[in-house]
């Protein structure tokens, strides 16, 4: 496998870490499904990244890779995050092995994100690269943290991270996706996602039902908890709060770290 990546970075120091990492097996799955979370990160002034695994291509509309890199970079714009990698992994041809986990894991190395939010679940009658995403990316956070294999590593050091979230591709849910998900308010930032989705001219210019879907599908989540617009987003090992009142009012959660 070569080690070809592309990179966009407007953060002020290529010494600057990252505080949340977020990522998917290809460009628009974070956009998908977790963009107004990201942007509202991005508004609190977190330092946020994006790592893709592959570029996603192949696709039927779209003329070239390239194209749908450029894409990427407009809606990482649109969203207000600081960086963007994509990987050189496979699309279609995805899977969770020793080369892809070392891969993402000298990305976390790198970047030495306090919060990695990855893909959780299975999206049944969708790419199967997801799935395979989401098992790549949790065996990446266990290696990105292991001593005595620099060797692997292009010598970055360990890095643990303190706290591994979940977001969610499929948008068939009619409760939430796993009991440790709870519901973040994107109202505020609904509007964006939809804007940094919209990017995607290759993916979604001839399919315009998409992104009402989504509109549609974030709208539902969000009222169903009195919010005008949601996201699930999950813990794979439990929530836990300091101080749950502070939580619930605004503060953020902590989840432990194993």
């Amino acid at each position: 496998m070569s080690s070809t990546r592309r990179i966009w970075d407007r953060r002020e120091s290529t010494d600057d870490s990252l505080d949340v990492l977020v990522v998917g097996a290809h460009p628009d799955d974070v956009e998908i499904g977790c963009g107004g979370f990201v942007h509202a990160l991005a508004r609190k002034g977190l330092r946020v990244g994006i790592v893709d695994l592959t570029d996603g291509e192949p696709t039927p509309e779209c003329p070239h890779p390239d194209q749908r890199l450029d894409e990427a970079i407009k809606a990482a714009e649109t969203l207000g995050v600081q960086l963007r990698v994509t990987l050189d992994l496979p699309n279609r041809r995805l899977f969770d092995d020793f080369e892809s986990r070392i891969a993402l894991a000298k990305e976390i190395r790198r970047y030495r994100p306090r919060i990695v939010l990855g893909l959780g679940g299975q999206t049944p009658m969708a790419s199967p690269d997801h799935q395979q995403a989401a098992q790549i990316i949790e065996a990446a956070v266990f290696y990105a943290r292991l001593t005595k294999w620099d060797e692997l590593f292009e010598n970055l050091a360990p890095h643990t991270v303190g706290v591994y979230l979940h977001y969610y591709l499929a948008m068939r849910y009619p409760i939430l996706p796993t009991p440790n998900a709870v519901v973040v308010d994107i109202g505020e930032c609904l509007s964006v996602k939809l804007e940094a989705i919209g990017r995607y001219a290759s993916q979604f210019a001839h399919r315009p039902e998409i992104l009402n879907r989504i509109k549609t599908y974030n709208q539902a989540i969000g009222q169903s908890v009195g919010f005008q617009a949601g996201e699930f987003i999950g813990h794979p090992t439990g929530w836990g709060f300091r101080d749950l009142i502070g939580g619930i009012l605004g503060e953020g959660p902590r989840g432990p770290v194993e």
